[in-house]
């Protein structure tokens, strides 16, 4: 009977969609809109810094790598969340459940990564300003395939026993899956499995906050003793990466918050906000933050728009650019 029950659960209920019950056409239509302008903002970012040569720099091939991972992280989730909204059952396989856990936990250590390089390529620009573009041309290549490369293995440690666990309950109270939701609903004993997710953790964050706090406090110690104007320009470059970075950071402290906590007594919307939050706002707010490091890659952007878009209204290109600029 045992083995008759764990053969049977290759799917699973995601619970958290019966609260958008009598408002689907509402949240379909919001969802819509976010996913379609994560995609214009980080496409158009990347299609200046392309285009532009200019801006073929360090940092802002940074900015570009983390243009495609909000698009990777929002593509993992908004697409399902919108195939589930038009749907009548809220059920997720068990491969495509597996498939969105790997997709949603690299594009979270991926984030932390490539803001944890940004974080060094602004230690170098500030502290070593004049060997920076010598030390980042030989060290940037190896710097953004450790950014990709380090995440994708590092949670394939624990990815991997979780894809050997067999399940008994079908209920996740989440509108997406998540790994340590499926591993309890596990039917053996998963005590080994959340000692290694705790040290994992360990592993996804601790080298990233390293590396931050490392170069943040020899940028404030070299600002303190030199306030020259080159030192000073740079300095405000780190602005836009500072508010990044606690965007992120806001979004991980509600996602580990509703997971320690009971939250049962919040209203749905708060509780709905508060899971979708480290998934969204990065994506879509990084770009508008990022466009206050230069007005002129707000410039550019303008005119690159202006010269692929033959069609489209100079209000709207307007628009969007102030959105994503702040002020052009």
């Amino acid at each position: 009977m045992a083995m008759k029950n764990l053969s049977e659960v290759t799917s699973f209920h995601l619970s958290d969609y019966y609260g958008m019950e009598d408002m689907k056409p509402v949240y379909f239509c919001m969802f819509l809109i976010i996913y379609l302008t994560i995609v214009a903002e980080n496409i158009a970012l990347i299609m200046v810094v392309y285009r532009e040569k200019t801006l073929h720099e360090p940092m802002y091939l940074l900015l570009c790598n983390l243009a495609v991972n909000g698009l990777y992280g929002s593509t993992a989730l908004l697409p399902a969340v919108l195939s589930k909204l038009l749907s009548h059952s809220y059920e997720i396989s068990l491969p495509l459940c597996q498939t969105q856990i790997y997709a949603i936990h690299t594009f979270a250590i991926t984030e932390f990564t490539i803001l944890a390089a940004m974080s060094y390529d602004r230690y170098v620009a500030i502290c070593y300003p004049l060997p920076y573009h010598a030390i980042m041309s030989q060290r940037l290549v190896k710097l953004i395939v450790f950014t990709w490369l380090y995440p994708m293995l590092a949670f394939l440690i624990v990815f991997i026993l979780t894809l050997q666990l067999r399940f008994c309950e079908r209920t996740i109270e989440k509108v997406y899956c998540v790994n340590y939701l499926l591993v309890k609903l596990a039917c053996t004993d998963t005590s080994i499995m959340n000692i290694v997710g705790l040290l994992s953790v360990v592993l996804y964050m601790i080298p990233q906050l390293i590396m931050i706090f490392y170069s943040y406090a020899h940028i404030l110690r070299i600002c303190l003793l030199s306030f020259s104007k080159s030192r000073l320009k740079a300095l405000r470059t780190c602005t836009p990466h500072l508010l990044a970075i606690i965007n992120y950071s806001i979004g991980c402290f509600f996602e580990i918050a509703q997971s320690r906590f009971n939250v049962s007594h919040l209203p749905y919307e708060t509780k709905l906000f508060l899971s979708l939050y480290f998934l969204i706002f990065p994506s879509i707010l990084n770009p508008a933050i990022y466009g206050l490091i230069r007005s002129s890659v707000c410039t550019r952007l303008k005119k690159t728009l202006q010269r692929f878009s033959g069609q489209m209204h100079r209000d709207v290109i307007g628009v969007i650019c102030v959105y994503m600029c702040i002020r052009i």
